[in-house]
This record gives C-alpha cells, structure tokens and sequence, in this order.
C-alpha cells in the first residue's frame, strides 16, 4: 500500500517489557519527539494495510497512529 511510510523509532521499555516509542526519525534524518502516547491497542492500519500494534501519538501537537508490526515500525501517510 502506498500509505505506509516506514520509520526508525526510538523505544523505551518499562521493567514489565512494554514499548514506549520516544521519537521517530524520517528517512530523511528529520527527528520527531512523541510528546505523548494516548492509547495503546492490537489494530489493523485501514489506510496503508497491516496490523501490529497500534500507538496513538501525539506528534508535534497532532494526533498520528504509529504501527509496530515486527520487525519494523510505520506510519499511515497524511491525506
């Protein structure tokens, strides 16, 4: 699918062994902070196909959903 644009993601593991993404980097070397993580939940990507887990993030002030689908991370394109 054409939506999915695949990121290098900063983690974070807490003692219990949950993933906490800290900050993605673009192919491109531009580096973003995940200033929070809403939610956290199993789920399907409707726009760019996939399923993994799925992490509501607040990204430079917008609401963006993050995909952990192992081995790798992505994010659905805007639009």
């Amino acid at each position: 699918m054409t939506n999915r644009i695949n990121v290098s993601v900063t983690v974070r593991f807490d003692p219990d062994g949950r993933m906490f993404p800290l900050s993605i980097t673009w192919e491109d070397g531009r580096v973003f902070p995940v200033d929070r993580v809403l939610d956290v939940r199993r789920a399907a990507s409707l726009k760019a196909g996939g399923q993994g887990i799925r992490y509501t993030c607040r990204i430079a002030g917008h609401e963006r959903y993050l995909f952990f689908e192992n081995p790798g991370w992505f994010v659905e394109a805007a639009g």
